[in-house]
């Protein structure tokens, strides 16, 4: 009893300090923890053809290229960006409804939506090679160049080789809660971008926990005095390494936007 009688006014005050230390530790990881938002500036804009119901959109070596949907109008386009007529196209059978599209190594991915087929051709070339069967419904794809990134609209993404083999699945998760409908994906500066579909918003995404970090209000991206009758949503994000430039499409849409991010305060 008197250990105890004499030890604690000792304690006490070592406690409050430890107390006062863990608080403002916490404080400080939620405030790191903190989703940004942003905004967009718009730096340029170039056609973009009105046919193209975008499903994926990429920068290879400088130039850009377009998988777009709808059976009976899917293709795959190799762009020129200063008019947004195909240099190249590839088009596929109506039974397909073509998906998101990535070069990985020497390989052009292309995937279909419920058919769960894919299709590899030689990325230089566009020389088709093989037939997969895709073992879930394609939505989105993309590459940290070390292996396949891809979504199936749901809120997960799924990390797998060059075989389709699943390495492992990440929830997506804003606030702890699902993500879901994620679409068309981008990776950027060790992030993973992604539509939400049938929103104005493009969610950004540590593919290490699956949280989102930031969110881009793409709202009025696409004037309403653009839109036409076949005009659909936002859906269409690519990167070019080599200027370190981000663009921006919708489904259908008449621009094809270079934009800069604003943070919102």
């Amino acid at each position: 009893m008197y250990f105890l009688t004499t030890f604690v006014p000792y304690y006490a005050p070592f406690m409050r300090m430890l107390t006062v230390i863990m608080m403002s530790l916490l404080l400080l990881s939620c405030s790191e923890a903190k989703v940004r938002e942003y905004a967009l500036e718009v730096v340029a804009e170039y056609p973009h053809d009105t046919e193209s119901y975008t499903q994926g959109l990429f920068f290879h070596e400088g130039q850009i290229y377009e998988s777009t949907g709808v059976h009976g109008k899917s293709t795959f386009r190799k762009v020129d960006m200063e008019t947004g007529k195909p240099l190249k196209r590839l088009d596929f059978d109506k039974k397909y409804f073509v998906e998101g599209s990535v070069v990985f190594g020497d390989n052009l991915y292309i995937l279909t939506w419920e058919t769960k087929t894919a299709f590899i051709y030689d990325a230089a070339t566009l020389e088709y090679k093989s037939t997969w069967k895709y073992p879930r419904e394609g939505w989105g794809i993309t590459t940290d160049g070390k292996q396949l990134i891809a979504s199936d609209g749901s809120a997960n993404l799924f990390f797998m080789n060059g075989q389709f083999a699943l390495d492992r699945k990440q929830l997506v998760t804003l606030n702890d809660r699902p993500v879901r409908w994620l679409n068309e994906l981008e990776y950027i500066d060790d992030k993973v971008w992604a539509n939400v579909y049938t929103t104005d918003e493009i969610v950004i995404i540590n593919p290490k926990n699956g949280k989102v970090e930031g969110v881009i209000d793409c709202r009025g991206l696409l004037p309403k005095s653009l839109h036409g009758p076949d005009t659909d949503v936002l859906n269409g994000i690519a990167y070019n390494p080599q200027t370190k430039k981000i663009y921006l499409t919708g489904k259908n849409w008449p621009k094809l936007y270079e934009v800069r991010l604003i943070e919102k305060k």
